[in-house]
This record gives structure tokens, C-alpha cells and sequence, in this order.
């Protein structure tokens, strides 16, 4: 197991990761492709890809066309980039958890220790 400060010192490079990160954006990129019926064809012919980014709102999906190349590689950087930061989250919490529980173990044994004063029987007073 990991020492308070070796725990501490994660914490703050784990902190200065998440400062380094300069554009980030939630979703994910889809390539979609248009359906076109030529003149003189039976079958229509797939036209694209064109590329959209696309994220859960707060009560429906909302999303909006990539388009440029430039647009595209731009939204792949800050989608990884969300996706990392996300990453940096979990492992901060985790973090945090292992040096709360190595604080109450060491100083907090006897505050872990103490019940309750009264135990409910079913009816309240």
C-alpha cells in the first residue's frame, strides 16, 4: 500500500495533467453517409463521409457537423482529451479514498470506533 505522501504526490501530478489540458469536448465523432438516387439508376449511391460530433443533452441528443479536415482532427484532440480527463478523475477519487482511509487508520481509530448512542427500535419518539 501507498504512503500518505506518495498518494499526495500523485494527487498533484494528477492535478497539474488536468491544468496542462487546454480544450476538451464530450461526445463522440460519427461518420455519416447520404443516401443519393442518380438519374437512370436503380440503386442510390452512398455520398460522404461527412462527420458529426454527437453528445447526450439534458434531455436529447445534440450535435453539429465537422466541416473541414481541420474541424475533424480538432474534435478527435479535444474528444481523447475529455476522454483523459475523465480517466484523471476516476484516478484522483480513487487516490483521495486510499488517503482518507490511511488517515482515519492512523488517527482516526478511536472516532471509527464509536457507535450509536441510541439504537432506533421502529418507533420514533
Amino acid at each position: 500500500m501507498k504512503t500518505s505522501k506518495e498518494i499526495e504526490e500523485r494527487r498533484e501530478k494528477i492535478l497539474e495533467q488536468m491544468r496542462a489540458i487546454r480544450s476538451m469536448e464530450r461526445g463522440t465523432i460519427n461518420e455519416h453517409y447520404v443516401p443519393v438516387k442518380h438519374k437512370g439508376q436503380k440503386e442510390p449511391v452512398r455520398k460522404g463521409p461527412y462527420y458529426v460530433i454527437s453528445r447526450r443533452g439534458d434531455k436529447r441528443t445534440e450535435g453539429y457537423h465537422l466541416k473541414t479536415p481541420e474541424d475533424v482532427e480538432r474534435a478527435m484532440r479535444d474528444v481523447e482529451a475529455h476522454k483523459r480527463f475523465r480517466e484523471l478523475c476516476r484516478e484522483y477519487e480513487e487516490l483521495t479514498e486510499q488517503l482518507g482511509r490511511l488517515i482515519r487508520g492512523k488517527g482516526g481509530e478511536e472516532e471509527g470506533k464509536k457507535g450509536l448512542k441510541r439504537r432506533w427500535r421502529g418507533t420514533p419518539r
